[in-house]
């Protein structure tokens, strides 16, 4: 039997031990879109949705999710993070986000990143669900992580 290093002795779940590794400077790019009627969009980018501003509300939404992924993803580490930012734009069809997190510590971002955009995308689709229900949250997904031992990583 193969032994991993997320299981104990008895093959339970563990979080991982990091205090062995490096603490360098980490960075996580993650991007997503909210696909919608070219109605709900042009709704979104005229402030007439009646919830009120979504793309502040979403970004909002992003930093606060990034900086609690540890309480809502199983076995991640907490971290403290140097930056989060989260960025959103309307576009024909679409709501497109793009989050970059940020860290010097021993393990990476790639999870703070990927849990801002999917939190901020189901934040676009709370404030317009009352308008289309037919949104579709797609293509949430890594796009650029550097540092720590595996190096940079960037989506083909």
């Amino acid at each position: 039997m193969t032994r991993f290093s997320h299981l104990d002795e008895h093959g339970r779940a563990v979080m991982v031990d990091v205090s062995a590794k490096a603490a360098t400077e980490r960075i996580a790019v993650a991007r997503g879109r909210v696909v919608m009627r070219p109605e709900t969009a042009a709704l979104i980018a005229g402030h007439g949705v009646a919830k009120g501003d979504v793309l502040a509300t979403a970004r909002i939404a992003g930093i606060m999710a990034a900086k609690r992924t540890a309480e809502i993803i199983p076995l991640c580490h907490p971290l403290a993070l140097a930056s989060v930012k989260v960025e959103l734009a309307v576009e024909t069809d679409a709501v497109t986000i793009e989050a970059t997190c940020k860290v010097t510590g021993p393990t990476g971002v790639e999870m703070e990143a990927l849990t801002a955009v999917a939190a901020a995308a189901l934040t676009v689709y709370d404030m317009c669900k009352a308008v289309d229900r037919d949104m579709t949250i797609e293509a949430v997904q890594l796009v650029h992580k550097s540092g720590g031992r595996s190096g940079t990583y960037d989506r083909p």
